[in-house]
């Protein structure tokens, strides 16, 4: 990377604070137990973990939201919470970190979503999850309508989709009518359920599965994969489509442009944990203050090859970024979607929650 390009991605960074961004999706709380292990269950052949402390983070769209904060943005949210303790704490958590959390909606309808993991000598031994029901049309309705306030004076929406049942077609529709008639970028983290439902986005941020599944296309080279982008573009009508691929970096595809793929940035895999969101939270603040495409993936893989290294829901801040990108070796100028290398020395590749 040249130093000029360095500098004009410096620019684009020390703007971060100045981006409105609105998060609309599913909202969870992530409960950390850690500890250590050194012995077998007599009662069963599990592993005995000693809990040293706990902690606790907002989860799905919520770390959306922590990782635009990290960041020196002070993003609005729409969701929804259960009106019980875990709802209370994930409101408490966001707003803590800055965001207007005015959007939040509260229900009786469904208990909160929670994802507790257990961690021991920076592993992961067991998930727990208690998901909830979907929302109903009543609740629906009113996310509609607070996405509607929301949508007023912002520069960029980031639609966090886990599948849970906040984002459904009704929503993805206002946005995608909105983003005609005001032009903030828009951005999607898609699921499988939502797949007919997209269209007219900046950016759309699958991975390798949900890519593979969209088209019906097995992804194992460089073809395939190519295909699969351009078919994505016209399938969800957008911009662009950012194909996250793991261990081997990402690939962005634009219309009317050639592909561009960017190899993976970690040196060392310990925790894919929310890696998505930070991809997606680093796209839409260089987006939000009029950087390119091609900037928001650069600045993107960067910064997610900061968060799994790692080990929980990890964010990083401006100054973890820029460091990356001042030991940023050059950066390839050729188009092609790069082959697959050999494996890399990692412990995981990204996946869905």
């Amino acid at each position: 990377m040249k130093p000029v390009e360095k500098q004009r991605l410096r620019r684009i960074v020390s703007a971060f604070p100045r981006a409105r961004i609105l998060v609309v999706g599913d909202l969870m709380l992530d409960r950390f137990i850690w500890g250590e292990v050194r012995r077998i269950s007599p009662e069963a052949p599990v592993p005995v973990v000693r809990v040293t402390r706990e902690s606790e983070h907002p989860g799905g769209a919520g770390n959306v939201v922590a990782n635009l904060a990290a960041l020196g943005a002070k993003p609005a949210v729409v969701g929804w919470v259960g009106r019980d303790a875990a709802g209370h704490t994930t409101t408490r958590l966001l707003r803590e970190l800055g965001a207007d959390a005015s959007g939040i909606l509260e229900t009786t309808e469904a208990e909160s979503i929670e994802k507790t993991r257990i961690i021991a000598h920076s592993q992961q031994v067991v998930r727990l999850d208690r998901e909830a029901r979907r929302p109903s049309a009543g609740l629906a309705k009113r996310l509609r309508e607070a996405l509607e306030r929301k949508l007023r004076n912002v520069d960029a929406v980031l639609v966090s989709d886990y599948g849970k049942g906040t984002i459904d077609a009704g929503i993805l529709e206002l946005l995608a009518e909105r983003r005609e008639r005001q032009g903030f970028a828009y951005l999607i983290d898609p699921k499988q359920a939502n797949f007919d439902a997209y269209r007219g986005a900046t950016l759309v941020k699958p991975n390798e599965l949900e890519a593979a599944a969209a088209v019906g296309l097995d992804l194992d080279g460089p073809d395939q994969i190519r295909v699969a982008g351009r078919r994505l573009l016209d399938r969800w009508q957008s911009e662009s489509v950012l194909l996250s691929r793991g261990e081997h970096g990402m690939t962005l595809f634009r219309r009317g442009a050639p592909d561009r793929s960017f190899p993976a940035a970690a040196r060392e895999v310990f925790d894919v944990t929310g890696a998505g969101d930070t991809v997606m939270a680093v796209a839409a603040l260089v987006l939000a203050v009029r950087g390119s495409l091609e900037q928001a993936a650069l600045l993107a893989n960067l910064a997610a090859g900061i968060v799994v290294g790692k080990v929980g829901t990890a964010t990083l801040g401006k100054s973890e970024l820029l460091g990356a990108l001042d030991a940023a070796a050059p950066q390839p100028s050729t188009a092609a979607v790069a082959p697959r290398p050999r494996r890399a020395r990692s412990r995981a590749k990204e996946r869905a929650r």
